[in-house]
This record gives C-alpha cells, structure tokens and sequence, in this order.
C-alpha cells in the first residue's frame, strides 16, 4: 500500500527542510569566505608578502604614509577597483607629505603630483586610502593629490596635468577602469562630502583628454 497523502507531505516537507538547510549552510559558508576575504589582515599571523619601497606607477618616487592612515587590504581580489579620485592638497608638497605621514591626521591618499609633475606614492594600490571620506568610494578607489590650491588656477601646471594623466591612464588600464567622468571623478562628488576639490579651475575636458591619449600610447 502507498503512503497516505500526510506521510507524503511529511516527507516532502523534511526533504525541503534538509535541502534548505543546506543551501542555507552553503550561503553563510560563501558569505563567511567572502567577509573573511575582506578581513585577511585582522586575522592573527596572517601577513601579505610586500616590497619595501615598491611602487605600482613607474617613475614614482615611494615616500610611505603613517599606517594609520591607510588600511592594510589585497586589492582587487577583496574589493574591486573602479574609481580613480581626483584631489588637491590646499597646500605644497611637503606639508602634504608631512599630512600624510602624521597618524594623527586619519587621511591620505595613494599617489601626490606636484606641479613640475614628480609623482610620489605613500599607500599601495592593493590598500584602502583613507582619503575620500566614504568608506565604500575609500575602498573602491585610487586618489591621487595634487599640490596647490583650488581657487588658483596656477596651480594646476601643464606638467601637473600631463604627469597625472599618465598616472590615471596606467591605473585605468590596470584595473579595466573606463575613461569616462562616472570613474574618474573630484572628490567633491563622492557621496557624503564637504570637500570642494579640485575646484573650478581644475580643466576636466583638457585632463580627460590627456589620459584617453595615454591609455592609449603603449607603455
């Protein structure tokens, strides 16, 4: 004799239960693996192998940033990278770089141009900058400052934007990164902000330019 219609349903029921809870158990052990991808560097006895004075721009001159001012991660493999943030210092290069490398100061940014056009890296590209004031645009994004101020157009040199470009136009390439103005944005437009760089002067239509042309001239 088949099984009455309760002992079907019964079954079926404890069959799904089973299959749920396994499914369920798969996605918190996907979930789980992903968090702990995004976490490596809180894990004890856990250490990425790095360069000492290693720098992902060629040319660049390494000057490191305090580790307070920059968090420890394995980008892209635990958060993409899709932004590059345009800055400007509201100062020179040297009070900068002693910004930069003061743990008090809680901010910082990957890459520094100045206006003769030497760029300077204080944080790798594999880690989060602390510098957008945006946790989710920190953690998707390379910022690159540049020396002067925003209500100067002076500041902004021809050197300075040429140097620049080259740099964007290398992390662009990089990363797969789209040379358009939804990626490569000032930090005036990150959600959440009071900054105001890079400011009035700041020619977006020269600089887009000047790095669609070296993204594509071969390195």
């Amino acid at each position: 004799m088949g099984a009455s219609r309760s002992d079907s349903d019964r079954r079926i029921g404890r069959r799904a239960l089973l299959v749920g809870g396994a499914a369920a158990a798969v996605g918190t052990a996907v979930l789980a693996r992903e968090e702990l991808s995004h976490l490596w560097w809180r894990l004890p006895g856990v250490e990425k192998p790095r360069t000492p004075g290693a720098v992902d721009f060629r040319g660049a001159q390494w000057l490191a940033a305090s580790s307070a001012n920059y968090r420890r991660a394995d980008r892209p493999d635990d958060y993409s990278i899709d932004r590059v943030i345009i800055h400007v210092t509201q100062g020179g290069f040297a009070s900068a770089v002693k910004a930069f490398q003061d743990p008090d100061h809680k901010a910082a940014a990957h890459y520094i141009v100045r206006q003769d056009g030497h760029i300077t890296q204080m944080i790798r590209e594999l880690d989060v900058a602390f510098q957008a004031g945006n946790r989710e645009y920190n953690e998707r994004s390379v910022g690159i400052e540049h020396e002067g101020f925003v209500e100067r157009r002076s500041s902004f040199t021809d050197a300075m934007y040429a140097s620049s470009a080259r740099l964007t136009a290398g992390i662009c390439k990089r990363y797969g990164i789209p040379v358009d103005r939804e990626h490569i944005i000032g930090h005036v437009e990150v959600p959440g902000t009071d900054h105001t760089d890079p400011g009035r002067y700041w020619d977006w239509d020269r600089y887009m330019r000047l790095v669609r042309s070296a993204k594509t001239t071969k390195s």
